[in-house]
């Protein structure tokens, strides 16, 4: 099925490069391993690549590169949890913007890997509004 087609609603409130990113990497993956759960994880990993999900939708980031450990893993090793769509990788003071422009509350006081799990929860819970 082509990716358009089955285009998830984060990227459909996304930019057009955001789309055309994951629908390009879900169609040659299709190709490639048949359509499923591996094209779709193959274009978000794509996708991550280039955009972090902020609230409920991806924005392009400053610096392009593997977004959470297991970006920089690569294929054919033992998965671990990923970040969700946020770029855990980026620097604190970024991560804080992110936070301020989702209104997280106590971000001034969260490490690191706690304002990426905030920033984590703050997206799924306004992607969850979103599809109401």
């Amino acid at each position: 099925m082509p990716g358009r087609e089955v285009l998830p609603d984060t990227l459909k409130r996304s930019s057009k490069k955001a789309q055309d990113t994951w629908v390009e990497t879900h169609d040659s993956a299709v190709e490639t391993y048949g359509e499923g759960r591996r094209a779709h994880q193959t274009a978000y990993a794509s996708l991550k690549h280039s955009f972090e999900k902020v609230g409920d939708h991806w924005e392009e980031k400053g610096k392009k590169g593997p977004s959470d450990k297991q970006a920089s893993r690569g294929a054919g090793r033992k998965a671990t949890k990923t970040a969700g769509g946020v770029d855990a990788k980026a620097s604190k003071q970024h991560l804080m913007d992110v936070a301020r422009k989702l209104d997280i509350k106590g971000r001034s006081s969260m490490k690191k890997d706690d304002l990426v799990k905030a920033i984590q929860k703050a997206n799924n819970r306004k992607s969850a509004q979103a599809r109401k």
